[in-house]
């Protein structure tokens, strides 16, 4: 059996300190659109390491993500491993056939529909958008009257007006969030899948019990019910992002799009920038498709000297 080749990311920082020295506290990692400043974690319950996880504790976190994200009463939550595991088995909720995935876009969609025999197509009964689209940050106009309508919404909470939730209760609709991007705790492996209570039910059955853990449960609620934190960092991302934009067309870059998680620079050699910047132990994102592209995220707060100083 062959084991597919990986899709192309951001970080890879290990293959980065290979290649130009130094360490991992040492490097500033701008190539994922990660919060550099996350939700502050206390210790959770000791329980959550050492029971398995409880319906009470998931009802908790479901409840909570359904106040945050303000779900429609007919549509269903359900947490997961992250929104990776979600995208992984999302072609399996409906027989294979055509998908339209308009690009460039995060690949992974194409790829997990790639996995299970589905093809790709420019209009197709069932569409997946990523709202706002990574890397260019992109707002769909979307409707939910297609047989499957999935809207990947991972970068949304920094702008939540723009949000498609209300789409959630429609059949066929599933909307997911990803808990590693706005709070910035990507190693929580945490996610959410919210819509069509038959696909969500569909969805629970093909990731089996158990599928988040116990810390993951408590961290998450706790944090989906902390409004002001979310309040203070929307407004602390979007002036990194203005602040970052400043920096980068100052250098020569000229803006392509992004949001307040993660900018797209035009460049002239984003792979020459991309070194350039590697030598001052600065790591970014290039894309295989546009080698004119260059995609930042933002530095923690203490490190901006870092960039300013490489720039």
């Amino acid at each position: 059996m062959s084991i597919a080749e990986p899709r192309d990311h951001g970080g890879g920082l290990d293959a980065a300190i290979d290649r130009f020295g130094g360490t991992r506290t040492g490097w500033l990692d701008l190539s994922t659109g990660i919060n550099p400043l996350p939700y502050p974690v206390a210790d959770p319950d000791r329980d959550c390491w050492t029971a398995l996880p409880d319906r009470a504790a998931r009802n908790a976190l479901e409840s909570a993500a359904r106040r945050f994200w303000d779900v429609p009463q007919r549509a269903a939550v359900l947490a997961a491993p992250g929104a990776s595991s979600l995208i992984a088995r999302i072609p399996a909720l409906h027989p294979a056939g055509a998908v339209r995935i308009d690009s460039p876009t995060y690949n992974e969609h194409a790829g997990a529909f790639r996995a299970q025999g589905w093809t790709l197509a420019e209009s197709a009964a069932t569409r997946v958008v990523v709202h706002p689209n990574n890397p260019d940050g992109r707002w769909w106009q979307v409707e939910g009257d297609l047989d499957l309508l999935i809207v990947d919404e991972s970068f949304c909470d920094i702008t939540p007006e723009r949000s498609h939730i209300g789409l959630a209760a429609r059949p066929g609709v599933v909307i997911l969030k990803s808990f590693g991007k706005f709070w910035g705790l990507a190693g929580l492996r945490l996610g959410f899948a919210i819509g069509d209570p038959a696909l969500i039910a569909r969805l629970a059955e093909l990731l089996g019990p158990w599928p988040v853990s116990g810390p993951a449960l408590e961290i998450g609620t706790r944090a989906l019910r902390d409004r002001n934190w979310a309040d203070t960092t929307r407004t602390r991302l979007r002036a990194d992002a203005g602040r970052l934009d400043a920096l980068m067309t100052a250098a020569g870059a000229a803006m392509v799009g992004g949001t307040p998680l993660f900018r797209l620079y035009h460049v002239e050699n984003a792979a020459a920038w991309q070194t350039r910047l590697a030598r001052h132990h600065i790591w970014t994102r290039v894309f295989p498709y546009a080698s004119d592209w260059l995609r930042l995220g933002l530095p923690h707060p203490d490190r901006w000297a870092q960039l300013e100083n490489a720039l």
